[in-house]
């Protein structure tokens, strides 16, 4: 069975995620589909049809949720340390190009989310930073034309 290296803020967001579908969402759905049974023929019922993809949805989420929980493999930054940028590191980075600065978290794959500022272990960039230290610059291809980063700072927490 494939691991899934994990933060545990990141298992335990999915772990709120699938109590919810669980326990809200999947009962509120076959509540929709009895009260749409209900209202009479189903082949022209839109109610139905909307609710039985709904329920089609959630079921295939919860699915794909146990999956990955039970595969996680919870990794503490915390207890991390060095220099060199890993699963886990918070990094730094200024854009050469623009000169913004910008902060990452490198985390799993399932537990990503750029605006957040959690950057996934198998994108270009986390690639390009894995193994770099401060100082280092990393160029990234993109669809503009490659980016390049000067990473400085790296920090677990």
């Amino acid at each position: 069975m494939q691991k899934f290296p994990m933060t545990a803020q990141g298992l335990q967001r999915l772990e709120d995620e699938l109590r919810r579908l669980k326990s809200n969402e999947r009962p509120a759905v076959i509540r929709a589909i009895a009260e749409a049974r209900g209202h009479g023929d189903l082949s022209e019922n839109a109610e139905y049809h909307a609710a039985r993809e709904r329920q089609s949805f959630i079921e295939g989420r919860i699915g794909e949720l146990e999956e990955i929980v039970s595969a996680a493999e919870v990794i503490d930054p915390s207890l991390l340390s060095g220099e060199h940028v890993k699963f886990g590191a918070v990094v730094a980075l200024l854009d050469e190009e623009t000169e913004k600065e910008s902060t990452y978290q490198i985390v799993g794959v399932h537990e990503a989310d750029i605006k957040s500022g959690r950057l996934s272990v198998s994108s270009p960039l986390a690639k390009a930073l894995i193994g770099k230290r401060p100082g280092d610059t990393v160029s990234v291809p993109a669809p503009g034309g490659d980016r390049v980063y000067e990473i400085l700072s790296v920090r677990y927490s």
